[in-house]
């Protein structure tokens, strides 16, 4: 491949500070730089892994932040897909969305990747996903299966 994943998403919010401190206290991201922009607004750079980061930018009488449609109605793209470090990782990332009322407990067991859904303080609608230490070889679930680790814990989406 020529690639090697993503270098950034670009991301609009309606509070720049707000939306710093969600990704810094949940995923420990880390604030690269800013920029004011003028009357049009603000410009951010947030290192979310080793090489990806949001440029995050709140712009002047921009209400995109505040249109949020359900899944798949939200335009080319829907939703970001945040890769955890490590189980533990994900394991403390989800311990700390859930503290925040930004996901619920579900975890979904999609086979080769445990994955957990979130509404970040935008209302833009993330998933952190991480390789499932469970999965057997070929097997691949729906969305809604839930992981059987966390089955107790979680009740399964409404």
């Amino acid at each position: 491949m020529l690639l090697d994943g993503f270098n950034h998403v670009a991301v609009i919010t309606q509070d720049t500070e707000r939306f710093h401190a969600f990704y810094r206290d949940v995923f420990g991201a880390e604030v690269m730089g800013a920029m004011d922009m003028g009357p049009e607004g603000r410009l951010s750079f947030v290192r979310i892994g080793r090489q990806a980061e949001f440029n995050v930018f709140e712009l002047s009488g921009n209400g995109e932040a505040q249109r949020q449609t359900p899944m798949f109605g939200r335009g080319r793209i829907d939703h970001l897909g945040l890769q955890a470090a490590s189980l533990e990782a994900f394991e403390e990332i989800r311990r700390r969305l859930m503290a925040r009322g930004a996901a619920d407990a579900f975890v979904t067991d999609f086979g080769p990747v445990l994955s957990l859904f979130f509404r970040d303080p935008d209302g833009l609608e993330g998933e952190v996903c991480v390789v499932n230490p469970d999965a057997l070889p070929g097997v691949l679930n729906p969305p809604g299966t839930p992981a059987a680790r966390y089955v107790a814990e979680s009740p399964a989406p409404t």
